[in-house]
């Protein structure tokens, strides 16, 4: 017989200290996911929405190219042509293996002409996501980098700025960077106005690429196009001429600008040397100079006719007065003034036309230093010629309170003070309009801008009456002479200054109106240091202007004016002028 225990019956018992840990752990854990949640959703929300972005939203580009710059004509000076850019994603090249194959890299450092451990150091980081290989290769490098087909590296679509008339145009059209901004001449000074802005489209797309939202479109702002006033034909032949003279007579440098004397406009503003901005791999810093505004000298015999106006407005002379400049030298102070050679007693046409520098400083001493600096201002020396273009040289013209009587006299025949070859065309382009100032513009004018009378119509008529014995027979200008038109105009010579006084090396200048009786151009011709014995403004610059002045006067169908007794070509022919 079985016997019954009271046997106790043992059961866990829940220790309290355990449930209570793991009570909090769990409140902690939900606790931290709360508090992570408000800090994703509240505190810092944009970081998961930059986070989604990255994988969902893309961006594309419409890209616009620089607006073009053209002459007066159409002609275009400078234009944007699509080419391709090489790039690298190097972490893609990491990741897909794109060193395996070294052979395509040493064929692509030879292609771009880098070694191959410069090429390699650019795409050695795999954080990096995108960097240049090679901007803007021709379309055979291209196609070649295609072929090699590479892992991570790809081609991408610029722009490149191509100009057309090469070194012609260069000074002033200017050039831009790699990136396509503006550097110099008109490329930089109206940068805002050629590159305009590109338009993007940013939208969301899903797992398969399907554009599932449009997030924002921006409008692309298309580029203004720049009309120069510049007739390319002028400006081709002036450079050419230009460029000839400066050769062989072995010169320094040399600057030639033709203005329309009615509107102020700049039709031809050549210089020598020049670069070619299609190919900047022996550019020299010397030849990016734009030398017509940015180089300044003494401007000589060419300011003459401002003291002849002058003694004309003082009314103490006219077109018969005598001026005695016998012997051929002036002393004044323990200096001297003097002529080439005793010119005799001279009218004021020939005081111009012999260029007498003691008839001018006779001259000058009677009306006074106040009314020659006067006129002198009146013409814009000292100041900027309106143009706004980036380095101009405004010259130098000092005033002081005492002058003395041989400064006033170096004064007279350009000495003692400094010009451009653009400021030279403006005071000439007063004297052709009939003494009305204005700002010279290298954009295209639909009319001429109001400008501010200066000197009387009536005095600036018998001032250029006068000048055109300068380039007449027996003129130190008659070299400058273009048949069937008559020229009014200066010869120019003078020293170049150094430390202490003056040197052996010359300025040759000319400047002149052509028609003489209704001038429609003016034209001003600087040669820089020509070497040899020839250096006068008569014998280098003067024929420099008469070919200039003839092809330009073709150009734009100036009628002539002077075909009595001159021998001209029509339509190939030459014929004999009859009265």
């Amino acid at each position: 017989m079985a016997i019954k225990r009271n046997e106790k019956i043992l059961r866990p018992e829940p220790l309290k200290g355990r449930f209570i840990t793991v009570l909090f752990c769990m409140g902690a854990v939900f606790f931290a996911l709360v508090a992570r949640a408000a800090y994703i959703q509240v505190i810092e929300p944009d970081r998961l929405r930059y986070e989604g972005d990255l994988r969902t939203v893309r961006v594309s580009e419409d890209r616009v190219q620089r607006g073009t710059i053209s002459d007066r004509n159409g002609v275009e000076l400078a234009v944007s042509v699509p080419v391709q850019t090489v790039w690298a994603d190097p972490k893609r090249i990491h990741e897909a293996g794109g060193f395996e194959d070294r052979r395509r890299w040493e064929a692509l450092s030879e292609v771009f002409n880098t070694p191959l451990p410069q090429l390699l150091s650019k795409v050695e980081n795999p954080e990096r996501r995108f960097v240049y290989l090679e901007r803007m290769v021709t379309p055979a490098v291209a196609r070649y980098v295609r072929e090699l087909n590479i892992p991570g590296v790809s081609l991408k679509e610029e722009s490149r700025r191509f100009y057309p008339t090469g070194e012609i145009s260069a000074h002033l059209v200017g050039i831009t960077n790699i990136d396509g901004r503006g550097l110099d001449g008109v490329e930089a000074l109206y940068d805002s106005y050629l590159t305009g802005a590109s338009g993007q489209r940013r939208y969301r797309r899903d797992g398969q690429g399907r554009v599932i939202e449009e997030l924002e479109v921006t409008e692309a702002q298309l580029p203004q196009s720049i009309t120069l006033s510049l007739d390319q034909r002028i400006q081709a032949h002036a450079y050419r001429e230009l460029k000839k003279a400066v050769s062989y007579h072995q010169a320094t440098s040399g600057s030639v600008v033709v203005v329309d004397v009615d509107t102020g406009e700049v039709l031809a503003m050549a210089n020598s040397p020049s670069y070619n901005p299609n190919n900047r791999n022996d550019l020299q810093p010397h030849q990016i100079r734009n030398r017509a505004i940015a180089d300044s000298f003494e401007p000589g015999s060419t300011v003459k006719p401002l003291v002849v106006m002058q003694a004309l407005a003082s009314g103490e002379y006219d077109e018969s007065s005598l001026i005695d400049t016998r012997p051929g030298w002036l002393n004044m102070g323990g200096r001297r003034v003097q002529d080439g050679k005793n010119e005799g007693v001279l009218t004021l046409s020939g005081v111009l036309a012999r260029s007498s520098n003691v008839g001018t400083a006779k001259l000058a001493l009677e009306v006074g230093i106040d009314e020659l600096l006067e006129n002198y201002y009146s013409v814009g020396f000292g100041t900027d010629t309106g143009t706004a273009l980036f380095g101009e040289a405004f010259g130098q013209l000092r005033h002081r309170n005492r002058w003395s009587d041989f400064e006033v006299a170096a004064l007279s025949y350009g000495y003692g003070l400094s010009t451009t070859t653009m400021q030279l065309a403006q005071m000439y382009s007063i004297l052709g309009n009939g003494g009305v100032r204005r700002p010279l513009s290298i954009l295209a004018r639909q009319e001429a801008q109001e400008g501010v009378r200066v000197f009387p119509e009536e005095l600036t008529r018998r001032v250029l009456e006068m000048m055109q014995a300068v380039t007449e027979e027996g003129g130190t200008g008659v070299r400058a002479h273009v048949p069937g038109y008559s020229v009014a105009g200066k010869t120019g010579t003078t020293r170049k200054a150094i430390a202490g006084g003056y040197g052996d090396e010359y300025v040759s200048l000319f400047a002149g109106v052509i028609p003489a009786h209704d001038p429609k151009l003016a034209i001003v011709v600087m040669i820089n240091e020509p070497g040899g014995d020839s250096y006068h403004g008569g014998t280098v610059s003067a024929p420099v202007f008469s070919t200039i002045a003839e092809q330009a006067v073709r150009v734009l169908n100036i009628a002539p004016d002077r075909l009595q007794g001159e021998r001209v070509r029509v339509a190939g022919v030459s014929v004999e002028g009859q009265p």
